[in-house]
């Protein structure tokens, strides 16, 4: 059977931003050379794949740094099959990538104030392009800073637009509140640099919500000691009963004990966490997770809840997410690690765009942006 894509794919990458002085980056692990790391040259078509070297924090021994060029241009870059790939964005310096054996990339970091990108203006989105298919997103997890967005026209024509925030949605996210205000990291100038997501915060700063979703889940498991709760696996396990007993939600076959604050916003510790591998737990986490996240539980006895309108309107819930979707003309973004859950035939909410490409374009900047994209002639 005929692979659905190219072997290589051309993206366009526009410049948004106000600043001559932006430098793109593509990183990711190459699919058709043994999985090896991958990083595109400066010159936007040339693979370079780093040989590991014989100590940590070394420097890469090819120029990656990929000058956009003025605003409102379009810079195209070839890339082949890459897997966890991401394209970086720094706007009026280079970043710094160095190498540990391996070799393993050494990406630059927001909760590491040792890093020599920690106070640069930087972001990223993330995609995989194997054989198939192209999957991208704008990625919110960790951190919000510089928008981005997305543009995928597949080869039958049909156009998906992920818009972003405009070029002032950072500043939209600096709400105070119950330790929020302690997420937004300022530049040296004063200005907003980035915020960062709760668990990066907590990361920085380990006291950071403490016990804050405490009450909401005590309510939560008050609740489901005489209701029932539906997950809906969305898989071949169907739609299974929670019950709570002794403080333990039993869904399934499974166990949950009460999640701290820290917990739902990782994601994957506590009782979100699977040491035995289980197929059915790895169901499970994620609708739970949503419901926490989201602070469903309490409107709707199923997850994932049937309405976006009851995601986030408790008051104990996760702000961050909240205000991120509302940053974003679209409402569209991934905030937390499982922000791609919804229930069958519903809304997206995770930004992502996927298909077998014809063309794939990422705007950086947000200057005009816009939630919808009108289709061009020719479906391009």
């Amino acid at each position: 059977m005929a692979a659905a894509t190219a072997t290589t794919l051309n993206i366009g990458i526009v410049n948004k931003t106000t600043s001559s002085t932006v430098y793109a980056y593509v990183t990711g692990t190459a699919l058709d050379n043994n999985n090896a790391l991958f990083l595109l040259q400066a010159d936007g078509k040339t693979p370079y794949y780093p040989t590991s070297p014989s100590n940590t924090q070394t420097p890469l021994s090819k120029n990656c740094s990929i000058k956009l060029g003025a605003p409102g241009s379009t810079t195209t870059v070839t890339i082949p099959h890459l897997a966890g790939a991401r394209i970086w964005f720094c706007i009026g310096e280079e970043l710094t990538f160095l190498l540990n054996p391996g070799p393993a990339l050494v990406e630059p970091s927001v909760t590491n104030n040792s890093d020599p990108s920690i106070k640069k203006r930087w972001d990223f989105a993330e995609f995989t392009f194997n054989s198939t298919e192209i999957y991208a997103n704008i990625t919110y997890v960790d951190f919000v800073s510089i928008p981005i967005a997305l543009d995928l026209v597949n080869t039958s024509g049909v156009s998906t637009h992920v818009s972003g925030m405009d070029q002032n949605g950072l500043n939209t996210t600096a709400k105070d509140g119950k330790g929020w205000s302690s997420l937004i990291v300022k530049a040296s100038d004063g200005s907003n640099l980035r915020a960062l997501a709760p668990n990066d915060g907590i990361i920085m700063n380990n006291s950071l919500f403490s016990g804050y979703y405490d009450s909401y889940v005590n309510a939560v498991y008050s609740k489901y000691a005489t209701d029932t709760l539906k997950v809906d696996t969305q898989s071949s396990y169907g739609v299974l009963n929670g019950k709570v007993s002794n403080n333990v939600l039993t869904v399934g076959s499974e166990t949950f004990n009460k999640p701290s604050t820290a917990d739902i916003f990782s994601n994957s510790t506590g009782p979100f966490a699977n040491p035995s591998g289980s197929a059915q737990r790895n169901v499970i986490i994620p609708r739970l997770a949503a419901a926490f996240n989201r602070s469903t539980f309490l409107v709707d006895t199923q997850t994932p809840a049937a309405s976006t309108s009851s995601y986030y309107t408790n008051a104990i819930t996760n702000h961050y997410a909240r205000i991120v979707h509302a940053a974003n003309l679209d409402k569209k973004g991934y905030s937390w690690p499982y922000d791609d859950v919804a229930p069958t035939g519903g809304a997206d909410q995770s930004g992502a765009v996927y298909g077998a490409p014809k063309t794939f374009t990422v705007t950086v900047g947000g200057n005009g942006a816009t939630a919808s994209k009108k289709k061009k002639n020719g479906g391009s």
